[in-house]
Parts: C-alpha cells; structure tokens; sequence
C-alpha cells in the first residue's frame, strides 16, 4: 500500500479507535452532563412504550380528595384503615395489600390492634421510610419493624435514619421500605433493591408485598451500587383505581378486587406524596410501587428477565458498525458518507428501544458519540456554511426575539425560513388600563417616560422566557411563544411571562407611589391555538408576526380583565396545555364577537405583589 494511502487509513483508523474508546468511556465512566441526556433519552423510550392496557393483576385504593370530602381530613381513624384493609381481603378476595402510608404515632386503640392484627396474620404489608439522606441528627422515627433476610449476594444501600410505624406495629409480619433516592434531576428512576439500617434489612414496598405471599418470587436486582431501576412499563391509566370511600361505603364491584393485589395510597395534594418518574412529571407515589410490583410480576410469570448487562453487545455493536461507516466514507461522497452515519444512528435508536423493552443495562448514548466523533471530521466545513445563515438569522431576528432563542437556533443548526408556517403557539397579550386617563395631565416628556418605563415592565419577561416579540400596541405588546423555534412548554413560558409581569409592574408602582404618583393597572390575555408564523406583508414592507384566532382571543381576554377579579386571564386552550402552573375556573364569560360563552381560568399560585391575579 502506497505510503499517503497507508497514512491516511491510519488516520481512519485511529479516529474508529478513538470513537470507539469514547464509547466505552461515556459506558464506564459518563460524566454527569451526559448523564443526565442518558436518562432523559431512556425515559423518552419508557413514554413511548408504555402499555395502556388494563393491568389487570392489582387495584390502586386511592385516598382522594373525594374520599377526604366524604369521610374527613387525614389523619383517618386506624379503625377506618382497618376497615378498608378487611373489605378489600375478606369481602373482596384480594391477594394481599399494602398501605402505601406511615403511621408512626399510635391513635384510637381498638383501631390499631386490628391493624397490628391483621399485619401479623393477614397478607398486610406496612410501609416504613429508610432515610438515605446525611443529616445532622438522623431521622429516628417510630420502631422497626423485623426486616427480611437476606438473599444470594443482593448489595444492600445503608439508610442513615428511618420514619417507621408507632410500637403497636412493630411486629408486621411483612414490611417495605417506601424509602427512596432520586436522581439528580428529581426524577425517580430507581430504588435500593434492599436497604439495610444496623443489621435489619428491608425490601422496597413492591417486593415485599410480592414476597408476602410468594417468598419464592424473584426479587428486584440491583447494580454495582444496590439499586434497581424501576421497569416503568404502564401507563397510569392502565391502573384500575378505586376510591377509598366508595370502597368502605360498598359503592364498589368487589370482583374488581378479587385475586389482585392491592395498593392503598393518596393522589390528595394535601398528604404531598407525589414524585417525578420517567413516565409522568408528577406521579401519586402510590403508581410508583405499582409499576415496580407490574415489573416483578412480568419477571415472575415469564414475560421479562431481570436487568442484565448488555455493555459488551453494546461495544461490539458500536466497533462493528464504526468501522463499517469508516469503509463507507472511504469511498462515498461526503455526503452519501453522512446518510450511512445518519442511518446507524436512526438503526442504534431503534436497537437502543428494543434494549430497554428488555430490561437490558448499557448506555446509550455511547453509540451515538462514537458516530459523533467519526463525524467531526466535517464539523469545520459544516461551521464556515452555517455563519452565513447565522449572520442572516441573527439579522432577521433580533428585532423580534430575546437572545437566548437566536442562541438555540444557531446551537442547532436549522434551517428556519421566514416563509409563513402554520405553528402551535401561545399568545400574551398586555396593556396599560386607564393609558388615556394616566397620561392626559402629563407632558409629553413624561408620556413618554412613563410608557418607556411600562413597556420595559412588559418586555423584560417576554424576552427573559424566550418569547417573540411580535408588536408593541401603544401602551401594550403582543408577542407569542411556540415561534421561531418550537417549544413544547410555550404554554407555560407565557404564563410565566405573565407573572413576571405583574412581578415588575408591582414594583414599578411601588416606586411611583413614593415618588407621589398613582398606580397603574396592567391587563394581560393568554390563549394558544394555530397561527400562521412568519413573514407577512407586502412588497414593500414585512414583518415576522403571527395571525390566527388564538390572537384575537387573548386581545378579547386581555380586555375581559376589565371587569375580572384577576389581572391575568387564561383561556381553555392554554389552560389544557398547561404543565407548571395549577388554574382555577372564573366560569364562563361572553366575549366581543365570539357566539358562544367562553370558560377562563386564573392561576392559583402566589402572584406578584400587589395584584390581584391569584386566590
């Protein structure tokens, strides 16, 4: 082989070698950053398929808001749990439960011994938390119940305090730990496959609920560290879900019990056991040990295998087709060489889904580094072409939106276009109440200053959550969220906007009241809907703006506010999309040239100081 061809398969070479050690690097040793692109993609596949199929094999008993309203707040009487425990085993057959609640404090006696009977001779399970968390003084809550022993060489994760039930349920016969350690993120991914806390050892809730009336069913396995990731495989709505009070009041089809297992926990918002999982922003904790007993009884009737290490199948996979896509460059057009790259990756995507469906372990990111480092040979090229397009994206957009949004689209690369484009958005729309009454004593310097200073209250937010700046009204703008660049929480950007908002507009009166002057009021409308985004006009003259329904919507709810107990008005389109923000109902209302009556919303959070916009 001549000596510049062999210098440059060398160089090949070395970059297959070098992406290929990169792999196993981000395999053995991710740092956090890719750590966290990690889960997040693996929860992505867990979304995706997550059955919806009626899991059949347990019943969730919910402790709901309903139930709550029905029997009274929490703490329930423990001859009311006592009473709901022997329903759901005696009169309904269940296979056996588990109270997904601590009760660490003794309460009406004849309550409590039924309960510390039925744990001892029923398929009760009890729940405990095993405090992972250093504190200063150590959580040491309530008496320990006996523990599990120990089974083949399962590593145990060491809790450094523990909330467990009061003396009278010290001797449950089974017990789980509800314990549990979230990933940096918040978001609960895995569990300690068996905690221990001086001796004593403890299954999560789910195990030890299956291995009350199975001790032969198989146990979560941990890793290197003791802990299991949970098989998130179902969706929520897949879960039969009863209320405790139609439960205890016999409104229930008990055959919806009958051979189930049965999880009794609380979706109130008040009792605050609510979690981030992979497959929900925010879960009832309750769904979490349903998906972990669902996993275990997949592995225990065959239809799953315990997590298993699939890192070596991972690297072979990734040198094979790193020096495939090596070949290929070497004797493809540039660009037919970024297909074939392209292809592996959409083919490792599709591999990496199937891997996760089967509960394998190995990193998968890795794969996609090593394509990565293979591509970046073209990087330079790629970086000359896009300044162009930068420069003119730069140009067209800085007049309409905050710099964060051009500093995504260039990281990205797209190819956006001005040309008109129908796009999901959510539109702000804010004004001055009173601006002709505000000004009319005024010259026009101070007009002029006082509607700089409002319309910097306003635009400050927009641009500080990514919005658009489509147009300022006078005394007011108008701008929208979902364009130049897409994003999925433009629902609840604008609202945040908006706050932010009354945030600053609160402020600003309180320096106008010192200084002598009246406050003013500000009105804000927010409704998402369907809107052609882009360049509209004529030859003569354009803007980038947006024109839909959902515009003259907000403008509608921007004037309702008038006559509203809120500044800030939402409309039932945002509302549904709305993720981070809880709303309350201000009931149906007739808008200016809409037929039918329209339902709005408010927030029910802390607003700024000084509106009025929140309970």
């Amino acid at each position: 082989m001549p000596e510049p061809l062999l210098l440059r398969w060398s160089i090949r070479w070395a970059i297959g070698i070098a992406a290929i050690g990169f792999a196993a690097w981000i395999q053995w040793q991710c740092p956090p950053q890719i750590g966290r692109l990690e889960a997040s993609l693996r929860d992505a596949y867990l979304r995706m398929q997550a059955d919806t199929r009626p899991e059949n094999r347990l019943v969730v008993i919910d402790v709901n808001e309903e139930s709550l309203q029905q029997l009274g707040p929490w703490p329930w009487p423990r001859a009311r749990l006592a009473d709901l425990v022997e329903v759901a085993i005696v009169d309904g057959g269940a296979r056996a439960i588990a109270l997904d609640m601590v009760l660490p404090e003794a309460a009406d006696s004849p309550g409590d011994r039924r309960l510390a009977a039925l744990a001892q001779h029923a398929p009760l399970t009890l729940a405990q938390v095993m405090d992972f968390s250093p504190r200063e003084v150590p959580n040491q809550v309530g008496v320990l119940a006996a523990g599990h022993s120990p089974k083949g060489d399962q590593r145990e994760v060491r809790a450094l305090g523990y909330i467990a039930n009061h003396a009278g349920l010290a001797n449950a016969r089974c017990v789980g730990n509800i314990g549990y350690l979230p990933d940096t993120d918040g978001v609960l991914r895995q569990t300690p496959a068996l905690s221990s806390y001086e001796g004593r050892y403890y299954l999560p809730l789910a195990a030890a609920l299956l291995d009350c009336v199975d001790p032969h069913a198989p146990l979560a396995q941990g890793d290197r560290q003791g802990l299991w990731r949970i098989p998130f495989g179902h969706a929520i709505q897949s879960y039969t879900v009863l209320s405790a009070a139609d439960v205890l009041s016999g409104k229930v089809d008990l055959s919806l019990i009958q051979g189930r297992f049965v999880f009794v926990g609380s979706s109130a918002l008040g009792l605050s056991d609510r979690v981030a999982t992979p497959v929900e922003a925010l879960a009832p904790g309750m769904f979490v040990h349903a998906e972990a007993l669902s996993g275990l009884l997949d592995i225990s009737e065959g239809k799953a295998r315990l997590p298993w290490d699939a890192s070596a199948w991972m690297l072979a996979w990734t040198a094979l087709s790193v020096s495939g896509a090596l070949l290929a460059i070497a004797s493809l057009a540039a660009w037919h060489g970024t297909l074939v790259l392209l292809a592996l990756m959409l083919g490792w995507l599709a591999l990496a889904g199937a891997g996760v469906a089967m509960q394998a372990e190995f990193a998968l990111i890795a794969p996609l580094t090593a394509f990565f480092v293979v591509l970046i040979v073209a990087i330079p090229y790629e970086w000359w072409q896009s300044q162009g397009r930068a420069r003119r994206l730069v140009a067209t957009f800085s007049h309409y939106v905050a710099k964060p949004v051009l500093d995504e689209i260039l990281r990205l690369g797209l190819n956006h276009s001005l040309t008109p484009t129908l796009r999901e958005v959510t539109v702000l729309i804010a004004d001055m109440e009173g601006y002709t009454r505000a000004t009319s004593n005024l010259s026009l310097t101070q007009a002029a200053r006082l509607t700089k200073e409002f319309l910097g209250c306003l635009t400050t937010p927009v641009l500080t959550q990514g919005g658009t700046l489509d147009k300022y009204t006078g005394d007011g703008l108008v701008a929208f969220w979902g364009a130049p660049v897409p994003a999925k929480d433009h629902a609840d950007r604008a609202v945040q906007a908006g706050l932010d908002i009354l945030t600053m507009v609160a402020y600003w009166n309180e320096q106008r009241l010192a200084q002598g002057q009246t406050a003013l009021r500000v009105r804000i409308g927010i409704e998402s809907g369907p809107a052609l985004v882009g360049d509209l006009g004529t030859p003569f003259r354009s803007t980038y703006t947006a024109v839909g329904d959902c515009i003259n919507y907000a403008s509608r709810l921007e004037a309702a506010a008038r006559d509203l107990p809120t500044d800030l008005v939402i409309g039932p389109n945002t509302q549904a999309l709305l993720q981070r923000h809880p709303t309350r109902s201000l009931g149906s209302i007739k808008l200016r040239g809409v037929a039918a009556p329209l339902e709005v919303f408010a927030l029910i959070a802390q607003g700024a100081p000084g509106s009025n916009t929140v309970d």
